[in-house]
């Protein structure tokens, strides 16, 4: 299926199951065929419509520039709308800081309920390696160098030198550098990579925020201070897991909280 942005990008969407909508939106690199959200839509629509959409510039979706995250805003919308209207939003890594834009934007009457998954917001001693990330990577795209591009993204997501090097080799590295534009669609819905309390603080809908056990402390850092600032907020440490979260450990948690969600509505 598709649906159409306000300024006339088409989004592709597919949805699973039966229920109220919940909207899973991707991080860096990954769209409905490419990243751990599939299985996890499956796991979710047991109990809810699983919404999986292609941010734009990726699979199915079209692109429009020049780029500015209200237009990954709007695309959102418009996958909600397309889905009755309303929906929770889970989202991880940097599709998890899209899903907190978006609500703050959109309001409580689309979105009904956000839970993130390690959003890579950073402390303020890493926020100069955030930024310099931000340059190497606006260097290499305006010079065309995609190559260039994802090598900088995988080096800061902490991919050992040797294994960028393997990876060039292999074939899904042209899928990679296919997609590389959408790097920088990812870091500008990051800002500056510092938590965004005042935004977090205004939203009036429940908040869960997960992050793996297994995963370095900042990255678990995001999670826990979005939990923390919200209203009402939650926050849960998955035993075990890292930055790409099993579905048959994540999903029953989101589930979980999204009935209490609906409990509420409903009391």
């Amino acid at each position: 299926m598709n649906t159409t942005s306000a300024d006339g990008t088409v989004i592709g969407f597919e949805t699973l199951g039966q229920g109220p909508a919940v909207v899973l939106v991707d991080g860096a690199m990954c769209y409905r065929v490419h990243g751990p959200m599939r299985p996890i839509a499956e796991a979710l629509a047991v109990e809810r419509t699983a919404v999986l959409y292609d941010r734009r510039g990726r699979g199915a979706s079209g692109d429009t520039v020049p780029y500015a995250v209200e237009r990954e805003i709007d695309d959102l919308g418009a996958v909600i709308d397309a889905v009755g209207g309303s929906a929770a939003l889970f989202g991880i890594s940097s599709g998890a800081a899209l899903c907190l834009r978006t609500a703050a934007l959109l309001g409580p009457d689309a979105v009904t309920a956000v839970l993130v998954f390690e959003p890579p917001f950073m402390p303020e001693p890493a926020l100069a390696a955030a930024a310099a990330y931000t340059a190497e990577l606006r260097a290499a795209l305006a010079a065309a160098d995609r190559d260039a591009a994802v090598a900088a993204f995988l080096r800061r997501v902490g991919t050992p030198e040797p294994t960028i090097v393997g990876a060039r080799r292999s074939p899904g590295w042209a899928g990679m550098t296919a997609i590389a534009p959408t790097l920088s669609y990812d870091d500008q819905v990051l800002g500056d990579s510092s938590l965004p309390g005042g935004l977090v603080r205004a939203l009036s809908v429940p908040v869960l925020g997960l992050a793996g056990g297994a995963s370095p402390g900042f990255l678990q850092y995001g999670a826990r201070g979005v939990a923390e600032a919200a209203v009402d907020g939650r926050f849960e440490l998955l035993a075990g897991q890292g930055h790409d979260p099993s579905a048959d450990v994540i999903a029953p948690v989101l589930l979980g909280f999204l009935r209490g969600v609906s409990g509420a509505e409903t009391g």
